[in-house]
């Protein structure tokens, strides 16, 4: 990832679901988009929808990189960098 080096080293990281948004599903609550983890394949919603659950995984473990989980999309986006690829 171009001007990001906190993707350096990440290996390929299975999801934790295909189901949705890990957090929306436990709360029952409904999502936009989703995004995994690159860091641990946690399956989050996205800024769009209401819970923001993969921002919200972020800060609360500062795990970086993320990637969409919608399928055709292949970007990536660094939340310390605050760099797309």
């Amino acid at each position: 990832m171009a001007g990001c080096t906190h993707s350096k080293g990440l290996g390929p990281v299975e999801a934790r679901t295909t189901e949705g948004c890990e957090d929306c599903l436990a709360a029952g609550t409904t999502w936009v988009h989703l995004r995994m983890c690159l860091h641990c394949g946690h399956v989050g919603c996205c800024d769009s929808s209401p819970q923001r659950h993969a921002t919200a995984h972020h800060q609360q473990t500062w795990h970086p990189v993320i990637a969409s989980f919608e399928p055709g999309e292949t970007w990536r986006w660094c939340y310390v960098d605050k760099v797309m690829t």
